[in-house]
């Protein structure tokens, strides 16, 4: 049974870890793999995940907790360096964070008008799940608007021009060999009529979405799993957590204004 404390004590491991090992990524596959693990309870059926209420719940409330306890630190900075160093702290910390929240989403069943306001509270959009997801990570912006735009102008709400890239017609392994190249993290993806989380890791990447295609849930995915993926012929990647305008709008709790509105 998860409880507030081994959340907690997980994410100020994560948090620890970031202080002294570069790059901050020795604890991912524990957390992603614990949180994965949980939500594939179901009798009878192993591949349908069941939402976790009971721990995005918990993942929300910490997000804020941590969230205010940067922006305090970030407040009190009076350096470059120092600044940096919080940035740094608060990049990793969404890093490991934002996917276990997004894994908390994995079985809700998908629709094209879904509007859930939670995991397994009803059905979800993609573009629904991915402003659902940052607005209850922290992201001030209004999740209703966001979700309705085209996935370049979700994208493009939160990142800059320079933090995306557009491939037009690019076979799929060409795309998908191209993201070991990258920098890990995590990345917004906008496809021909679809928007999704691309969570990039050292290993390969996982593609977490509301998938509009079986099995008609969010779904977490591997590169031989992403048909979606595989099939658009659009793929615009922007770097989420790369960006540190993004960065710094969750560390200040700034509002996020909806590109196209």
């Amino acid at each position: 049974m998860l409880t507030v404390r081994r959340v907690a004590l997980l994410l100020i491991a994560v948090l620890a870890v970031g202080a002294v090992c570069a790059g901050g990524w020795f604890w991912k596959r524990e957390i992603a793999g614990w949180f994965y693990e949980k939500g594939r309870k179901v009798a009878g059926k192993p591949d349908r995940p069941v939402p976790d209420v009971e721990t995005y719940s918990v993942l929300m409330g910490e997000m804020e907790r941590w969230r205010e306890d940067f922006s305090a630190r970030y407040a009190k900075a009076r350096t470059a360096a120092e600044r940096e160093t919080v940035e740094r702290d608060a990049k990793l910390f969404l890093e490991q964070t934002l996917p276990a929240m997004m894994r908390c989403w994995l079985g809700t069943p998908w629709d094209f008008h879904g509007t859930a306001e939670g995991p397994g509270k009803g059905k979800i959009a993609c573009g629904y799940f991915v402003a659902t997801v940052l607005r209850d990570a922290g992201f001030r912006v209004d999740r209703y608007k966001l979700a309705q735009q085209p996935s370049e102008n979700i994208m493009r709400s939160f990142i800059g021009k320079d933090a995306c890239s557009l491939t037009v017609g690019q076979p799929y392994d060409a795309f998908a060999d191209g993201l070991g190249s990258v920098s890990p993290g995590i990345y917004i993806v906008g496809l021909d009529t679809h928007v999704a989380f691309l969570v990039v890791e050292k290993e390969g990447f996982r593609f977490i979405h509301s998938s509009g295609s079986a099995p008609w849930c969010v779904v977490d995915e591997g590169r031989a799993d992403a048909a979606v993926l595989k099939k658009s012929s659009w793929r615009m990647l922007g770097s989420f957590t790369g960006d540190m305008g993004v960065i710094r709008s969750w560390l200040g709790g700034k509002k996020i204004a909806v590109r196209g509105t």
